[in-house]
């Protein structure tokens, strides 16, 4: 299992930005993909994950109602569309896959992480 995150960046506060994770490697769709972040010096936290089976998706209480978590099929590829982002939301965000369907705060596979910095 294959995992290629992209999207980071700068952005000020309030403002937007895109986070993808491609996945390759599964055999089936019994399988989700999870966004976890980490801020300097803190610990990695769950984000929010997409059940790819089923489509259902799940989110931490910091980021519901701000971020939102999609999948394109036909790419293979989840996104995070994180809005409204607040200086606290500043942290490396990195993917992660696990087979099944349940929302673990941890999983199997893991990609590269990509920083994501909300300053003036």
């Amino acid at each position: 299992v294959q995992l290629q995150a992209s999207g980071g960046g700068l952005v000020q506060p309030g403002g937007s930005l895109r986070l993808a994770c491609a996945a390759s490697g599964f055999t089936s769709n019994d399988y989700l993909i999870s966004f976890f972040r980490q801020a300097p010096g803190k610990g990695r936290d769950w984000v929010s994950c997409f059940v790819v089976s089923d489509g259902r998706t799940e989110y931490d209480d910091a980021v519901k109602g701000r971020f939102t978590i999609s999948r394109d099929n036909s790419k293979n590829t989840v996104y995070l569309q994180m809005n409204n982002l607040k200086a606290e939301d500043t942290a490396v965000y990195i993917c992660g896959a696990d087979p099944g369907n349940i929302c673990h705060h941890d999983v199997d596979y893991w990609g590269k992480g990509t920083q994501v910095t909300v300053s003036s």
